[in-house]
């Protein structure tokens, strides 16, 4: 993959694509594009600010990289500090001559850089403290103690050509010079690490303790790899226990060790098996190592795995020169490569990078060098945000920065290799901006109007535009244009946000022209809140499809609705009676349209002729029964007949004569559909026409229909005549002769069942009650056989004899009733009433309360008993007159009235009398005898 790489902060660079598409031939394109392309995991970016300026007369020749700053090393002695982005702080003239290797202490506060001029220069970074170094030959490598700025102590390493490892420290009699190693030749590398120093030399790769003062480790020099001074090996610590060598084309991975305490060999998250020990005495265990297609000239960790600068060798007779001891030709290079590799070498992406004059670079012209970073801030493949780790690319005329790919990066990338949807759904979990997921929506949805998935787009438009009532205004307006509108309609949203009524309405008169959405119509019209509309615009786009064959029940429904909408309820009553619709009843009540009804009145009754039915008999003062009959009469429908017929029948129930001028008509119609009912209204009407019943009858056989007519008509006889020979019922003849009360009619009647010696038997079966049965035997001809006679004489004289001991029986019980109730009379008329003053009413005596339980105490009959008793208002005892106040009086039916104390004495001396006289009446009797108040006048007689 080539990288794009924005030159000076972001302003785009060259492509290297372009111009291998025109190197290639069109079978090597047809190749590439079927190959996937992998999303890279890094972004590049050239250095601007000073840089420029600063290697427009001078190369790069090397970099360190702290947490705040860059030191950059040109070859002409300068030692520049820059800003991350290129910006130059401070400017050392520290040598004569390149500088061959920088160091920064962990703080910052202190840069070491060493040279071919033999020196090495430590200068402080805010102060004026400067120290420098000669040791007489080139110095290639430098590494200043991680506590240098803590530390009075001030160390670092060093080393060069001279093949000797120096260590100089400070202490109270000055600088001094310690050489941990020698003897091996010349010193390419060394990079600190706590208290562990690692180097490189022409044999291999030691490690040294400085706690221990010893050296722990000797890593042998990969075979067959270029010399040093060619391919210079490159060490990086990527933490306190892990050495990564980069040398020629090999990678190894060394682990420092404790021998004391072991964790169990657990693996490392590339799966390789680690021990780590913590001890004073250390070893180093090598846990990863793989050979490389090409040449490293720089390494770095990147999280889990490592990220590589690597340098493709000149091809000489077909093979790769990996052991190349000259320079490559001039001009023949490729660009240099950034790939990203596991512990495993299995690689993950691979960058080529346009760095300028790439074709006339050698691997060892260029260098990679990292931000600190610390490993914890990868987890899952993804970076902490701002603790993204930052890679710099050095060539002698360019920095190229390169960094992990965020996510709206990653989304991008997505957009612009066409997949859009996974762009989307990265967009939609919250990665990048809120902006990001506006743009990559407008993007995928311009792709799908473009590769016409209409629909697809539509039912992401939701998800894409949100609450934005101007982006859907312009996506309703993009789709009504296309002719897509209907498929966008489902998901155009009424409230949060809403639209402007103009939207709303060319989406209804989208669908409305469109037999394939006159269904979604329907649903859209009835879930659209009514607001959010004019109707009319929509009524006047379906009203001319009205009886063209473009109109279908769905949209007839829709202008329905429509219709209510613009309170035009009589136009939607006609449309859902034509689609017979059950709500129509509720329509109808609700919105008071029983003055029409009629005009619709057999489609309702086809729709459900018994609701319809007690719609019309409830509003029949306002809907006329002619003016239903009319409707039915000229209607073409086959079951018109059927359904007046249950509309008359109902409303003769409900009021006889309220249809009365349909009654003839309503006579052919229970003959046609209901004759069980026809004799009820036969009897029930009296405004038919006798004669036409009677054909009407007759034409339908309708014989006990015909008795009944026959016999309205006075034509009794015939009447009787079709019973007994058609029907031959006797029961029913004897009915019907009983009803006529006509004594001729009970000969003719005889006369008729004579001819018949069954219906004979029949006849004294039946007229038991009716007529004497030595009547009809009397007028039986002699010799006439008559079935079952001695049977049936029995049965009517004991049907006689049963009917005169009924007889006999009810008359003695009327007899004791009549008898009962005149004593009941008797008693009742002797009772007395009690007539006393208010204040005695008011308060009822105790010792009253049983005299009186016989009678009922009223003020208002006073006056009147007084007036009407026969003693003119004078007890008929004592004969003195009765006082207007305080007064107790008893009164009878009899009209004699006394005063309660005359009263009782003359009751007192009856009793005594008949006592004497009655000593053995019963007691019952005699207790409610005496319970009673009787008048003494009256009794007296009696007795």
């Amino acid at each position: 993959m080539t990288s794009q790489l924005p030159p000076e902060n972001g302003v785009a660079g060259d492509d290297e694509r372009e111009e291998e598409e025109e190197e290639e031939g069109e079978s090597t394109e047809a190749k590439e594009e079927e190959e996937e392309e992998e999303e890279p995991r890094l972004k590049y970016q050239r250095m601007g600010g000073s840089l420029q300026s600063i290697l427009s007369n001078d190369m790069a020749a090397s970099i360190a990289v702290a947490e705040r700053m860059i030191a950059l090393g040109t070859h002409d002695g300068t030692v520049h500090i820059l800003d991350f982005q290129g910006n130059q702080i401070k400017q050392f003239g520290s040598h004569t001559a390149t500088v061959n290797d920088l160091s920064f202490d962990v703080e910052g506060e202190y840069v070491g850089s060493c040279s071919d001029d033999g020196s090495v220069v430590i200068n402080s970074l805010f102060t004026d403290e400067k120290q420098k170094f000669e040791f007489h030959r080139p110095m290639k490598a430098v590494a200043l103690d991680p506590e240098y700025s803590r530390k009075t102590s001030r160390r670092f390493v060093t080393g060069g050509l001279a093949g000797q490892l120096f260590l100089s420290f400070k202490n109270w009699l000055g600088y001094n010079k310690q050489v941990l190693h020698d003897g091996e030749g010349p010193i390419h590398a060394v990079k600190w690490r706590n208290s562990l120093i690692a180097w490189a030399n022409d044999l291999g790769v030691k490690v040294y303790d400085m706690a221990n003062n010893q050296r722990i480790a000797f890593i042998e020099r990969p075979r067959a790899s270029p010399r040093p001074e060619i391919l210079r090996p490159h060490l990086v610590w990527q933490d306190d226990t892990l050495l990564v060598i980069g040398w020629g084309a090999s990678v190894k991975i060394a682990a420092i060790r404790a021998t004391s305490q072991s964790n169990g060999g657990n693996p490392n998250p590339n799966g390789m098996k680690m021990n780590i020990i913590m001890s004073s005495a250390k070893y180093v265990d090598i846990v990863a190592s793989f050979q490389t297609s090409y040449h490293i000239s720089g390494i770095a960790p990147y999280g889990e795995a490592l990220v590589v600068l690597s340098y493709i060798p000149v091809e000489q007779n077909g093979e790769k020169e990996f052991n190349a001891t000259v320079p490559s030709r001039q001009g023949a290079a490729q660009r240099p490569e950034v790939r990203i590799v596991t512990w495993k070498n299995d690689e993950i992406t691979t960058d080529a990078l346009p760095v300028h004059g790439y074709e006339h670079y050698k691997a060892k012209d260029y260098a990679l060098a990292h931000a600190p970073f610390t490993g914890s801030s990868y987890a899952g493949g993804q970076w902490a945000a701002g603790d993204e780790p930052l890679y710099y690319i050095v060539s002698p005329k360019d920095i190229v920065i390169a960094r992990p790919r965020d996510a709206e990066d990653h989304i991008n990338w997505l957009v612009n290799h066409g997949f859009h949807e996974k762009a989307l759904e990265a967009a939609e979990a919250g990665e990048g901006r809120t902006e990001v997921l506006e743009e990559v929506g407008a993007k995928y949805l311009d792709v799908l109007i473009v590769e016409r998935k209409y629909a697809e787009a539509a039912m992401l438009c939701p998800k894409l535009l949100r609450g934005s009532a101007f982006a859907w205004e312009r996506w309703v307006f993009h789709f009504a244009q296309l002719r897509q509108l209907p498929v966008l309609v489902p998901y155009i949203p009424t409230e949060n946000p809403r639209l402007k009524e103009t939207a709303y309405e060319i989406a209804l008169v989208a669908l409305a022209t469109n037999p394939s959405y006159h269904n979604l119509l329907l649903s859209t019209i009835k879930s659209w809140p009514p607001t959010l509309y004019p109707a009319l615009p929509v009524i006047s786009a379906i009203e001319p499809q009205l009886d063209t064959s473009s109109m279908t029940d769905a949209l007839k429904e829709a202008l329905a609705e429509l219709y209510t909408i613009n309170a035009q309820y009589e136009k939607a009553f006609y449309i859902y009676a034509d689609l017979l619709k059950p709500e129509i009843f509720d329509y109808i009540e609700k919105h008071n349209l029983h003055d029409i009804v009629h005009e619709k009145v057999v489609k309702l009754m086809k729709l459900y002729s018994k609701k319809t039915v007690h719609l019309l008999i409830q509003q029949r003062d306002t809907i006329a029964p002619f003016e239903i009959v009319e409707e039915f009469l000229k209607s073409k429908d086959s079951d018109k007949r059927y359904f007046l017929h249950l509309y008359l029948h109902s409303l003769f129930e409900t009021d006889i004569d309220a249809g009365r001028e349909f009654h003839d008509m309503q006579v052919e119609l229970y003959a046609e559909y209901d004759p069980r009912m026809l004799l009820t209204f036969l009897r029930t009407s009296q405004h038919y026409n006798l004669d036409k019943a009677y054909e009407i009858f007759l034409r339908k056989e309708l014989v006990r229909e015909q008795v009944f007519v026959l016999g309205r008509m006075g034509n009794a006889k015939k009447a009787l005549s079709i019973i007994i020979n058609k029907l031959e019922d006797i029961q029913e003849a004897v009915e019907f002769v009983t009803e006529q009360h006509d004594e001729e009619l009970w000969d003719e009647f005889i006369e008729e069942c004579l001819q018949k010696p069954e219906m004979v038997g029949m006849l004294l079966e039946h007229t038991v009650g009716h007529l004497d049965p030595l009547y009809i035997v009397s007028m039986v001809p002699d010799g006439l056989e008559i079935p079952r006679l001695r049977d049936r004489l029995v049965k009517i004289i004991t049907d006689y004899r049963t009917e005169t001991s009924l007889r006999q029986g009810c008359n003695d019980i009327l007899k004791a009733d009549c008898v009962n109730l005149l004593v009941k009379y008797f008693n009742e008329s002797k009772r007395g009433i009690h007539l006393g003053s208010e204040e005695e009413d008011a308060h009822p005596q105790t010792e009253q309360s049983n005299a009186t339980s016989a009678y009922e105490p009223s003020n208002n009959m006073t006056a009147q008993i007084k007036s009407k008793s026969r003693g003119g208002r004078k007890c008929c005892l004592c004969f003195e007159p009765f006082p207007t106040q305080d007064f107790s009086v008893i009164a009878f039916f009899c009209c004699h009235a006394y005063h309660e104390m005359c009263l009782k004495d003359g009751l007192d001396n009856i009793k005594a009398r008949v006592s004497s006289s009655e000593e053995s009446e019963d007691e019952e009797e005699r207790e409610v005898e005496e319970s009673r108040m009787r008048c003494v006048l009256c009794t007296t007689a009696v007795g």
